[in-house]
């Protein structure tokens, strides 16, 4: 408290007197969790040359505000914490221009499906608390599937400067809770073929054709009912599931898995209503599992990526991001070809639970009990999914942050709805900023020089009697 206190005033005395930064806040609203971002930038070079960096990141306790369906006040009253801390961070004289942002992901894409009534509810919720803030509150929707991967290729471009450069971009790769995302440059033929999945921008003078999609119920928490469901359809007291370590044993609802969305039309017809999820630990019948949630029958396209869906053939490197890189920092895979991410995940899934959990004491049972099937989902679905061989394996880079900003679809959305990246390549000063300032500060100095010299002949140096002395 005495730290970020500190850091409020330096800032309150800064901006006050030096007008130097100016502020932005999105939440991302997604399935499991609500995380608020604080972004900052230079206030002379806005929608020109400044640079755009994440200051803060404030994790909201508790679930998603799609979780809060049941008691939808309770929604907006959760992000009251952090948004009390974004006040804190921000200088007060910078409270009335910050624009305050809530984008809702693929969460409460599920329960507008579901109930359209209620995910109002939750939104108004979150909006009452939003609107009561300082800031300049700008608006909370539920954004689609294709700007939440569009826009992640712009946070991925812009803070690694390949915008601005006009060269080979990088492919985005998110996965979240309830759905995944896949983004990178193809060539104009993928709005002839396929209309819904291209994206074109205009960002510093350049034309990007984007080929992007949403796959919704393929976020990781999602594919695990999915799974689960396949497993479960016979109606059994126990499910022996080669995705959970062997030794695992947990009782599990049928209403658990068959409540979402997702999953809804294939529920079993059973009366019971529970059953004994056992772990068997077999890495490769989980793949066998996992690909059965995919639909790999048919394709009306000339190519396509699974469950009927056009994709081209992919192109550049790709950062992978979110659940992308949390699962495969955990089990150690962010490196190395795919035969040997296999070898260690095959590992992994084999040791006894009661070893996991006394090597990970403190992760919560509930995530420590998914890596295994995660891991091997990731793996589906880059490979079987999205067409990743061995050979372009190397072509994905798993990354949590770039330039100390975290890699998400937060940032391209702030960027996008304020203008800040040009159309058309801002023109070049005759110096660069830094110049300006180096420049003026050698003209001050020099001033300063010559009143200094100008002081010390007038004052200082001997002076001669205005009458010649005869002798």
């Amino acid at each position: 408290m005495i730290t970020d206190t500190c850091v409020y005033w330096v800032r309150e005395v800064e901006n006050v007197f030096l007008s130097i930064s100016q502020y932005g806040i999105v939440l991302d609203a997604g399935s499991s969790h609500t995380a608020v971002y604080i972004y900052e930038w230079p206030a002379e070079k806005d929608n020109d040359t400044g640079r755009v960096q994440q200051t803060h990141a404030c994790k909201v306790k508790g679930a998603g505000i799609s979780s809060y369906s049941v008691f939808p006040g309770q929604a907006g009253a959760s992000l009251k914490s952090c948004m009390k801390e974004a006040e804190r961070l921000i200088p007060l004289s910078r409270h009335h221009e910050t624009p305050l942002y809530l984008g809702a992901t693929a969460g409460m894409r599920l329960l507008r499906m579901e109930n359209q009534s209620l995910s109002d509810q939750v939104l108004w919720s979150v909006e009452e608390v939003l609107q009561s803030s300082p800031f300049s509150y700008q608006g909370a929707r539920i954004i689609t599937g294709q700007e939440e991967g569009a826009f992640g290729w712009v946070t991925v471009n812009y803070l690694s400067d390949r915008l601005k450069q006009g060269s080979g971009t990088t492919g985005a790769l998110d996965l979240g809770g309830a759905s995944t995302q896949i983004s990178f440059v193809a060539n104009q033929d993928v709005a002839e073929e396929s209309a819904e999945n291209a994206v074109t921008f205009r960002l510093y003078g350049n034309d990007y054709f984007l080929y992007t999609h949403s796959f919704l119920c393929y976020g990781k928490d999602q594919a695990l009912k999915l799974a689960l469901a396949q497993q479960t359809q016979s109606g059994d007291s126990s499910v022996l599931d080669p995705c959970f370590h062997p030794g695992y044993s947990v009782d599990r609802s049928y209403f658990s898995v068959y409540s979402s969305p997702c999953v809804m039309a294939g529920k079993s017809l059973v009366s019971r209503d529970s059953f004994t999820h056992i772990g068997a630990g077999n890495a490769s019948l989980c793949q066998e599992v996992v690909r059965r949630i995919f639909n790999f029958s048919s394709c009306s396209f000339s190519r396509c990526s699974f469950n009927r869906v056009y994709q081209p053939p992919l192109q550049g490197p790709f950062g992978a991001f979110s659940a992308f890189y949390f699962v495969m920092n955990f089990l150690n895979l962010t490196s190395g070809s795919l035969e040997s991410s296999r070898e260690k995940l095959a590992l992994y899934c084999s040791t006894p639970w009661t070893q996991i959990q006394q090597q990970h004491p403190d992760v919560k049972e509930k995530y420590l009990a998914e890596y295994c099937f995660s891991g091997s989902y990731i793996l589906s679905l880059l490979t079987d999914g999205y067409n990743f061989t061995s050979d372009t394996w190397t072509d994905i880079t798993f990354i949590k942050k770039i330039s100390g900003s975290d890699a998400g679809w937060t940032l391209g959305y702030m960027l996008n709805l304020t203008n800040m990246i040009p159309a058309e390549a801002p023109d070049t000063p005759p110096l660069p900023h830094a110049g300006y300032v180096t420049l003026l500060f050698f003209i001050s100095l020099f001033l300063v020089f010559l009143f200094l010299l100008f002081l010390c002949l007038r004052f200082l140096w001997p002076r001669c009697d205005s009458q010649t002395q005869m002798i």
